[in-house]
């Protein structure tokens, strides 16, 4: 981890579009993040967009504003996720989930720098970097919002994130080559939390902090749990060891908890390793 913090460091200071790579909950977001807080956009906003969690339909608007009547409930202008950034840095993450019709538009921008409001016509600047998965220096872009006529600048920083393996979906048609090339300028891989086992206790004790707030003292892990931390593979991530910190937070707050204190049904099982309730 060491040396994706020393790039991300390097990465920051540029303006180019950056694609994370890594596992579903090994903390691309907090990498997105980290690059947009040692930037020179830093002051600026830092706007998240999960590709795959919003309808292909709605992603148009979300991502690029409309106008008053440009379809049904349109009742007034909207900005998209792309003016929402300007000045400022724009996460798609999961870009791997986005529909071939919408990467050609996502590609229009970073080729063209225009963007056009659904329902109007006309551009408009903005300036945006793109942290999800490009190369491309976005600070002339522009946006065409849904229903409009006329292109919008912007000035944004795209990073990327997916999970998906780009050159596979490339090779089966399913993504475009020319938005994967787009896209690829500064690849990082965010390895999984079983391939930095050291991290972990350094990661529990700054998740039991965030839990804590400034209410009560952070939740502590007796040296039994400890072992089983790094012990654990943790399938599910950085995702999966927050839940369990937050999990420790609430149930014994301020505490020192050992494996001892936990029931089975509340964490996963690792060789070697069992709860009071297990031994039962």
């Amino acid at each position: 981890m060491r040396a994706l913090r020393a790039l991300v460091k390097r990465v920051a200071a540029s303006d180019s579009t950056v694609l994370i790579l890594g596992e579903s909950g090994t903390g691309k977001e907090l990498v997105a993040q980290a690059i947009h807080r040692l930037s020179a956009r830093a002051r600026q906003n830092f706007v998240p967009v999960n590709c795959g969690a919003i309808p292909a339909e709605l992603l148009e608007s979300e991502l690029f504003g409309h106008t008053k009547g440009a379809f049904t409930g349109a009742v007034s202008d909207r900005r998209g996720r792309f003016e929402m950034a300007d000045a400022g840095t724009l996460f798609l993450d999961e870009i791997g989930d986005m529909r071939l019709e919408m990467q050609v538009k996502l590609l229009r921008v970073l080729q063209e720098r225009t963007i056009d409001r659904v329902g109007d016509d006309h551009a408009r600047k903005v300036n945006v970097r793109v942290v999800a998965a490009t190369h491309r220096h976005l600070e002339d872009a522009t946006i065409d919002r849904v229903g409009d006529d006329h292109a919008r600048k912007v000035n944004v920083r795209v990073v990327a994130a997916t999970h998906r393996h780009l050159e596979d979906a490339v090779s089966a048609g399913s993504f475009r080559a020319d938005l994967f090339y787009r896209l690829n300028v500064v690849p990082l891989h965010v390895p999984a939390l079983r391939e930095r086992g050291d991290d972990v206790p350094v990661l529990f004790e700054h998740f039991a902090r965030q839990c804590a707030g400034d209410a009560q003292k952070p939740v502590r892990a007796a040296p039994d749990l400890q072992r089983w931390l790094c012990a654990h593979t943790w399938p599910g991530n950085v995702r999966e060891l927050l839940n369990f910190v937050e999990r420790l937070t609430v149930l014994w707050p301020g505490a020192e908890v050992s494996i001892a204190d936990i029931p089975a049904a509340m964490m996963p099982r690792v060789a070697g390793y069992e709860s009071s309730a297990a031994a039962e």
